[in-house]
Parts: C-alpha cells; sequence; structure tokens
C-alpha cells in the first residue's frame, strides 16, 4: 500500500464524506530538515467534527497518522470541515 492510500486508510475511520489528499512534496525537493517524509494538503470533511475546535480536529486527524509523522509525512497542511461547514 502506498502513502497516499494508507492516509486515506487510517482516515477511513472518520467517515469523512469527502477526503481530498495532495501531495505537494514536489514543491519542497532539497527543503531543508524534510527527512524524506512528504508534503501533503488535506482536506476532509466528517461530521467527527461536530463539536470540536479547529484544535481538537487537527489533533484527531494527526493522531490517526501519528506513526506515519516526520518519517513518512513531513509536513500536512490539514482543513478538517463538519459537512455544515463545507456545504456554506
Amino acid at each position: 500500500m502506498d502513502l497516499r492510500e494508507t492516509i486515506h486508510s487510517r482516515l477511513g475511520t472518520l467517515d469523512a464524506q469527502s477526503i481530498d489528499l495532495v501531495d505537494d512534496s514536489h514543491r519542497h525537493a532539497g527543503h531543508a530538515g524534510a527527512g524524506g517524509g512528504g508534503h501533503f494538503r488535506l482536506s476532509v470533511v466528517s461530521a467527527a467534527f461536530e463539536g470540536k475546535t479547529a484544535l481538537a480536529r487537527h489533533r484527531l486527524v494527526y493522531g490517526l497518522l501519528a506513526d506515519l509523522i516526520p518519517s513518512r509525512v513531513h509536513a500536512l497542511n490539514i482543513i478538517a470541515r463538519t459537512p455544515e461547514e463545507a456545504a456554506r
């Protein structure tokens, strides 16, 4: 399973309405300290985020991917919204 598939699989526990994962690693080639890990932008819409602060949402996502950071994922830009927020 490649890294993108692994991330999608892990996020499956959120029962997300949508997951958009973009690999931006090519934009950071040679970035100091990257250590070989990828750079990703993640937009995820899930009812699991209802009633949670932005920090709590990010912690939830990071918790699902914890063992991938920083070895396989160096940087992760997260946009985590509820279905209601995404509909606006």
